[in-house]
């Protein structure tokens, strides 16, 4: 990767400014939006390119320059309109009508090769109307830590939008919960979609139920296309994004992730994972766990989570009520803890090696963990990055032989509740054929990486950035992440 400024590049051979843009939000109208001007940057380096991403969007990686990517989302040349969304949302329970992009915008909409609509969103970019005093501004240490979550959680199979690129900018920023000055960058976000929960409760505290019909059936044509020419399109849609949002936070239930900021502003109306600010991975299986320091009730806690979006999807019903009956509102919401324990179930299961749950003791092995991780505070992604590292067929000879090698077992001493748990799984291993042991153990390693992206491991690699520009340590994990 080019670390260096770029040179100047003809636009007009530039990929990512040749994309085929659409204008499905703008073609809405500024009821939705403002048009803004990016703020202008004194430098411009590229400390971030996911290559991943280019060939959905049709793109080769190889094809693609780095001055490409400075000159598209550092520079932000020829693109025009850039559009701060207008939103309020329920924050730490207060309902805020100050809200709508402060230091971001939309920056494009691009059709994937899969045929699915995705929004290029800037973070840093620069203030808008709604800014309220802020600089507008992205911390370079916050574009790292964003850049890791969403590879991270990619990695473990949550919905989640992804960060394109990050550029350092080159400007100094005052931070109360950072050594200041401190450096500055600017970031897009490839997501499904920039329409939040808020787009609609600020359209209900304006009291136009016009505009909330309009956005509505573009929310459905553009994302739930599937349901466009039902007759009860609009029931379906809320019932779907119930199921969605569920099936989302047990995702990170089961991936330990705790998001720390769950306002109705923070979630989207495709039930997909976004903006990650003081979010961290639990060390442990602790379910007064809170991310962020200023969450000092808790609110937003690892064991919350579930809870809050299931009040954030019931707090959406307000606005949507100008549209949809009341009665298939609280019928959708009605399956939330169904859905949400189904796949919380599937997951964890699949954490413990057993693509398909049907079997007999899977509900109590499913617990015995549970209470296992609980009652011992083992490192939570230790435990299972042992079961996938130390997996072995002999296990389905003895219980003494499971885990018997797992770095985790000398810290725990005398544990009848681990014991009981080895017996257990030894138990059911003894219910597949011999041949079965290696899908099992390639379970294991499909949902459980090596790495686990705590808060130590994430200050390792700013630790060299900070202190000696030194990228390669940050380079290497996200390589272990994804």
């Amino acid at each position: 990767m080019t670390l260096a400024e770029t040179p100047n590049h003809t636009n007009s051979s530039n990929p990512l400014l040749t994309l085929n843009y659409e204008s499905a939000l703008e073609s809405l109208g500024s009821d939705y939006y403002d048009e803004v001007t990016a703020a202008e940057f004194p430098q411009h380096i590229l400390r971030w390119r996911n290559n991943a991403l280019l060939p959905s969007l049709g793109l080769d990686p190889q094809v693609v320059k780095d001055e490409d990517f400075i000159t598209a989302f550092g520079k932000f040349q020829e693109r025009k309109p850039l559009l701060a969304l207008r939103y309020h949302g329920y924050q730490f329970g207060e309902y805020n009508s100050r809200l709508g992009d402060g230091r971001g915008f939309l920056y494009g909409q691009v059709r994937g090769t899969d045929g699915e609509l995705y929004d290029f969103g800037t973070k840093g970019s620069g203030t808008t109307p709604y800014s309220r005093g802020g600089d507008g501004m992205l911390t370079l240490k916050g574009g790292v830590r964003e850049v890791l979550a969403a590879e991270a959680l990619n990695r473990l199979g949550v919905r989640t939008s992804r960060c394109l690129s990050m550029i350092e900018t080159g400007l100094g920023l005052w931070r109360g919960d950072e050594p200041s000055p401190t450096r500055s960058s600017v970031m897009i976000r490839m997501s499904k979609s920039h329409i939040r929960f808020g787009s609609f409760e600020r359209l209900h505290y304006l009291k136009r139920p016009d505009l909330t019909k309009k956005l509505l059936d573009h929310v459905i044509a553009t994302y739930y296309q599937h349901l466009n020419s039902e007759d009860d399109k609009y029931a379906l849609f809320y019932a779907e994004l119930v199921k969605r949002v569920a099936e989302l936070v047990a995702q990170w239930m089961a991936a330990g992730f705790c998001h720390a900021v769950l306002n109705t502003d923070n979630m989207s109306i495709t039930g997909e994972s976004f903006d990650y600010g003081p979010y961290a991975f639990i060390p442990t299986y602790d379910l007064s766990f809170t991310a962020a320091y200023f969450d000092y009730y808790k609110r937003y806690c690892y064991s919350q989570q579930p809870g809050i979006c299931k009040l954030n999807l019931e707090l959406l019903q307000e606005p949507l009520k100008a549209v949809i009956d009341i009665g298939d509102l609280q019928s959708g919401l009605s399956k939330f803890a169904e859905y949400y324990l189904a796949e919380y179930r599937t997951l964890m299961l699949k954490k413990l090696g057993f693509e398909n749950g049907q079997f007999a003791e899977a509900d109590q092995l499913l617990q015995l963990t549970i209470t296992f991780l609980q009652d011992s505070q083992i490192g939570y992604h230790q435990f299972f990055s042992d079961m996938a590292r130390t997996f072995n067929s002999k296990w389905r000879d003895e219980p003494a032989f499971v885990m018997n090698t797992a770095e985790i077992v000398p810290a725990l001493g005398a544990s009848a509740i681990f014991d009981n748990w080895c017996v257990l799984y030894h138990q059911i291993l003894n219910h597949f054929d011999p041949d079965e042991m290696d899908i099992i153990a390639q379970t294991l390693a499909k949902y459980n990486p090596q790495t686990a992206l705590l808060r130590p491991v994430i200050e390792s690699i700013w630790e060299p950035i900070a202190q000696e520009d030194n990228w390669q340590p940050f380079y290497d994990l996200v390589q272990q992440v994804q």
